[in-house]
């Protein structure tokens, strides 16, 4: 038996996966369903006995039966030490303390696959950035996975697609291959930044659609938002060096519309209690989930800002996290701005 608990040549890759969120968990699923050997890092011992014992992680998912190839531990050592993939999902702003810790416990050629959709806030940096910096993992062993995928459905083993983001071809390859499913269906490609933007901007849109829906706002200003935020995201994304075809992808435009028409959405749930009178704090325990944007909208805005980007969607949605404008002053204020082409560079 392997130190994981496995026969040794039954699994084809070992991916280790921090942590047992929503969609740590469902991203689990889908690399033991594609017949690898998948250890699932909890905090909570109740959590891994769950995992363990009744194939379920009934915090997030109660009822979805996990395969026999997703074990849990709380032990990080021991989960990082035969780790061929180390998959990330966990909040973004958590991300480089976290790896303060279980960095040095990452061996040599385990490539590292970020599945978060955020902006670190103190210092502007995209995850894979931060995974380098923190780690000195060379950006060819560090991959991004990003796309329209709603984690509730990716767990029921809906159809679902998503892009994997790499520097080196033949690793990106790779690790599609360790996750193709009936199910799920990874393409690849090597533009790292514009999947990483895409991704952590279209959260803050999200949020802007579901401030319009708290408000009673119809579909045509929820279409309006979606496609004005899509020029937002490939304006931002060509100022810095992504690939513009990624955004009509997708880890764009893809992403951007499950994000911004799902009530599964956590952003959008969460605009939408903002929309309806709750606070951010009242919003933050009535959500009782991450949303990615709410923190890293101000980051994205700064660097908009930085790199001569307008961003009037970003802007008006970071006015009204941190309290200096109302929802209502917020739709006000985009409506009221000054004609402009549809098509223009700023």
């Amino acid at each position: 038996m392997s130190r994981w608990g496995w026969n040794g040549g039954c699994r084809v890759v070992r991916v280790a996966v921090f942590s047992a969120g929503s969609w740590g968990t469902a991203m689990a699923k889908v690399f033991a369903d594609a017949g690898n050997g998948v250890m699932l890092y909890a905090r909570r011992d109740e959590v891994v006995d769950a995992i363990n014992t009744r194939h379920e992680n009934p915090r997030y998912f109660p009822g979805v039966v996990l395969p026999s190839g997703v074990r849990a531990t709380t032990n990080t050592t021991f989960l990082l030490s035969g780790a061929q993939y180390l998959v990330l999902s966990v909040p973004a702003q958590t991300l480089r303390d976290n790896l303060a810790d279980w960095g040095p416990y990452i061996r040599p050629g385990t490539v590292v696959v970020s599945l978060m959709k955020g902006i670190e806030t103190d210092t502007g940096l995209r995850m894979s950035q931060v995974i380098h910096e923190v780690t000195g993992i060379p950006f060819e062993r560090i991959a991004v996975l990003s796309g329209p995928n709603l984690a509730r459905e990716v767990a029921d083993g809906q159809p679902a697609a998503s892009v994997i983001a790499c520097p080196d071809e033949a690793a990106a390859a790779a690790l599609q291959n360790a996750c193709h499913t009936p199910y799920f269906r990874p393409y690849t490609t090597t533009d790292v930044a514009g999947c990483e933007l895409g991704g952590a901007t279209k959260n803050v849109i999200a949020l802007a659609v579901g401030l319009a829906t708290g408000l009673g706002l119809g579909d045509n200003a929820q279409a309006l938002l979606i496609t004005r935020g899509l020029a937002e995201t490939a304006r931002l994304g060509a100022a810095m060096g992504a690939d513009p075809l990624t955004f009509s992808g997708l880890a764009g435009a893809g992403d951007l519309i499950a994000t911004c028409s799902s009530p599964l959405s956590r952003n959008r749930t969460f605009g939408e209690h903002l929309g309806k009178g709750l606070t951010v704090e009242e919003a933050v325990r009535a959500t009782n989930q991450t949303a990615e944007g709410v923190k890293s909208c101000r980051a994205i805005l700064h660097l908009a800002r930085e790199h001569g980007v307008e961003m009037p969607i970003t802007e008006v949605v970071t006015a009204v996290i941190d309290g200096t404008a109302t929802v209502t002053g917020a739709a006000e204020a985009l409506l009221s701005r000054s004609p402009k082409p549809e098509l223009y560079e700023a």
